[in-house]
């Protein structure tokens, strides 16, 4: 159960906008212009209200107003409310009285996924995408590469930021995890080595082995990635396939540059060794620097993207950019797997990307999140170090000790759920690391941090020889 915090009066005012806009109905605009913001993805589920007393204050109207109007929205199951606790929102349709996502104290918090909420204005798109959806009832709604409309603002990011790209050269996946999967099972057979980053996304290392194919890792340094380690390993070990993140990668949030790009290009090209680049960050960039072009291997490169960080992984959506002839052979062994991604959600992705609003306030609140877990980890745990990255969703933070397991076990006792660094490594290690995930609202991560320094004390109290 997520706790989404709570919202000031001054910004609930200001989310509100004109509410009145000359009604005599105070209290039912007041409780339409709530109930529009819920729908609209501003007002997540689990929200706290303000005190009806802040919140007359902020919007200039007097505190009988505000009563009547959450009153409406408690008959209408948008908000409920305990003496005591104040009032927050609740799922459209909740029945009255139902008080399944209060935001009590001692609830547990999420680090493990890290994912954010929908971004607002989806609801937008959905009607939008609900008249689109007319054009498509008299097909069969089956298509293993996608709807054309996608692909073609898809391929058109693609080609703006510096990679000119054709919708022939994008298929729509369910997910990018989905899109490596594909490729896996397309170009490696079991037996097969793969290289990988050490550390790396953990469920592309079980994709991996899954495919009962084996990683073959190669460490990444403070400073970024090794090459000569990715030569010597594409020397010795000869991979059939590479899997690689360059754009804030998971978990250490570094960032390849221009020059290293071509560098590994030359590398793989050279090798004759066909690399997934795993872009599902990307668009997570908060602008500290120029955003390098991306990743380009020419006929060895295969890109797989996903709308799950920079939009809503509810969509469960994603794409592979590729030659025409590689996506020729993914079709041809997609069938075995599903038969192409639902109609309606790609809609839906493809009105959100012609509106750059939604991901550009992505990126404002997910930097200021990320500010806020660095000054929490900064306040809580001291002695922890961390670079502060660019973009992404996480802080790979160094512990002063080799207790990044203990630390996950005692953090579950304090209600924080966490992923031990041993999860990001192909063949166990890190437990000197641990990722955060900022993708939580600025006053949960402050509050998870806290409850995990409580759980370090207790891990190095423990470990301390007794004298």
């Amino acid at each position: 159960m997520n706790t989404y915090g709570r919202i000031s009066a001054p910004r609930l005012a200001t989310l509100l906008g004109s509410w009145r806009q000359g009604s005599r109905q105070g209290a039912a605009a007041l409780a339409a212009a709530v109930e529009l913001q819920v729908l609209d993805g501003h007002l997540p589920v689990g929200t706290q209200l303000p005190a009806e007393r802040e919140l007359a204050q902020a919007l200039g109207v007097s505190r009988t107003l505000i009563g009547a109007a959450l009153d409406r929205l408690r008959e209408s199951g948008l908000v409920a409310s305990r003496r005591g606790a104040g009032s927050w929102i609740t799922p459209p349709g909740t029945s009255r009285g139902q008080e399944t996502f209060f935001p009590r104290d001692g609830e547990d918090i999420d680090l493990v996924c890290a994912a954010p909420p929908a971004v607002p204005g989806i609801t937008r798109a959905v009607d939008a995408a609900r008249g689109a959806l007319v054009e498509q009832l008299g097909h069969t709604g089956y298509g293993e590469r996608g709807l054309l409309v996608l692909r073609e603002r898809i391929a058109q990011r693609y080609t703006e930021r510096g990679l000119p790209t054709s919708p022939a050269q994008i298929m729509i996946t369910n997910g990018a995890h989905h899109a490596f999967g594909l490729t896996v099972r397309m170009l490696a057979n079991p037996g097969d080595r793969v290289l990988v980053d050490q550390p790396t996304y953990p469920n592309a290392l079980e994709a991996i082995r899954g495919a009962h194919a084996l990683p073959v890792p190669v460490a990444l340094d403070a400073e970024g990635w090794d090459f000569a380690g990715i030569e010597a390993a594409l020397r010795q070990a000869a991979p059939r396939l590479a899997y690689l993140i360059v754009d804030f990668h998971n978990p250490t949030g570094l960032l390849m540059d221009d020059e290293g790009r071509e560098r590994l290009a030359a590398l793989l090209t050279k090798a004759r060794t066909p690399v997934v680049i795993d872009e599902t960050l990307v668009e997570l960039d908060f602008g500290d620097e120029p955003a390098p072009k991306p990743f380009d291997a020419g006929e060895w490169s295969i890109l797989v993207g996903s709308a799950s960080k920079s939009h809503w992984g509810g969509l469960r959506l994603g794409w592979i950019r590729a030659s025409e002839e590689v996506l020729s052979r993914l079709s041809s062994s997609r069938f075995g797997l599903d038969l192409g991604s639902p109609v309606f959600e790609q809609l839906v992705l493809a009105e959100l990307l012609a509106d750059p609003e939604p991901l550009r306030r992505r990126r404002e609140d997910v930097r200021r999140q990320r500010d806020a877990l660095a000054q929490a980890v900064r306040t809580h745990c001291p002695e922890w170090t961390f670079r502060l990255p660019g973009g992404g969703f996480w802080l790979w933070c160094k512990l002063p000790a080799p207790m990044s397991t203990g630390l996950a076990v005692a953090a579950a006792s304090h209600g924080v759920q966490l992923a031990p660094g041993s999860r990001f490594a192909a063949h166990g290690g890190l437990e000197r690391r641990l990722r955060l995930p900022f993708s939580q609202p600025p006053e949960v991560l402050d509050e998870a941090v806290r409850r995990i320094s409580l759980a370090a004390a207790a891990v190095r109290g423990s470990a301390r020889p007794v004298t």
